[in-house]
């Protein structure tokens, strides 16, 4: 029998003790491949990220401008190693938003280079950017979840799109999002959620399918402090099971408290420094 993804209990309880660590035990689930039919394991608890030097995302030299207006990021070059975890601020208007679409193959850069997964975006044929996209798991600042889909419709689509058996990804899900805090509202649809409530189910489908690579914009910012400090260690265990982190974010507080390094944007250019946080090394 194949292990949860999630083993916490569907009562809505704090993170403390091993709970925060039985959240991504080892396990198996079983998949079906859907073009030859057989079956297949998916590791769910453990880390995805390969061994070696290889840099989950690089960025050279970028610039980005929108038609003929100013650049609106200059010179950005920096990498992510595998199981890294870093915030992302600067102002509003400060290019975030964009630097992340950069990230996540939105968009390409007006010049410079762009590697991720050691593959150099320039160059890679556009019918196998939709693999590369696979692997990473988006949380937009606008939720982007699909209207006429329940709550757990829609944080189940990306395992549904892998092949997952019906019933291990009902109960994957379900439990994620009562974790979360929404286990009265599994089948409520976006239209009948709060701002917040629907950002917890956004953050819900990102994380399901254990990305090698997660972008979060903004990812707390219409949730209460209790719940945004609940999502952020639900982020950190993730990040411990290998999967690299990027989160854009206002929230100064949450970005000392947790102590990772700060990526800053400021007037076009980007400067990495360690937080001054509890947890900063």
């Amino acid at each position: 029998m194949a292990t949860r993804i999630f083993p916490i209990s569907s009562q809505n309880r704090g993170l403390q003790g091993a709970s925060a660590a039985r959240l991504y035990r080892r396990g198996t689930s079983c998949q079906r491949d859907r073009r030859t039919g057989s079956s297949r394991n998916l590791w769910v608890g453990r880390s995805s990220v390969p061994n070696g030097d290889v840099r989950v995302l690089r960025l050279e030299n970028v610039g980005m401008r929108y038609g003929i207006g100013p650049e609106i990021l200059r010179d950005i070059s920096f990498s992510l190693a595998p199981g890294s975890f870093h915030f992302l601020t600067g102002s509003s208007g400060a290019g975030k938003t964009t630097l992340l679409k950069l990230m996540y193959l939105a968009l390409r850069p007006t010049r410079g280079l762009v590697h991720l997964f050691d593959r150099d975006i320039s160059v890679t044929p556009r019918e196998e950017l939709p693999a590369l996209r696979r692997r990473i798991g988006v949380v937009f600042q606008d939720f982007r979840l699909i209207d006429h889909m329940t709550a757990v419709e829609n944080v189940a689509l990306p395992l549904r799109v892998n092949g997952g058996r019906y019933t291990e990804v009902d109960n994957h899900v379900r439990e994620l999002l009562s974790w979360v805090g929404l286990g009265e509202r599994l089948d409520a649809r976006p239209s009948t959620l709060s701002g917040g409530q629907q950002q917890r189910v956004a953050i819900a489908r990102a994380v399901i399918n254990r990305p090698r690579l997660l972008l979060a914009d903004e990812p707390t910012g219409n949730v209460d402090d209790h719940i945004a400090v609940r999502l952020m260690h639900l982020f950190e265990e993730l990040n411990k099971a290998g999967t690299t982190i990027v989160i854009a974010t206002h929230n100064n507080q949450l970005v000392e408290e947790f102590g990772h390094p700060v990526m800053h944007l400021d007037d076009g250019g980007l400067v990495v420094r360690r937080s001054r946080g509890p947890g900063a090394a």
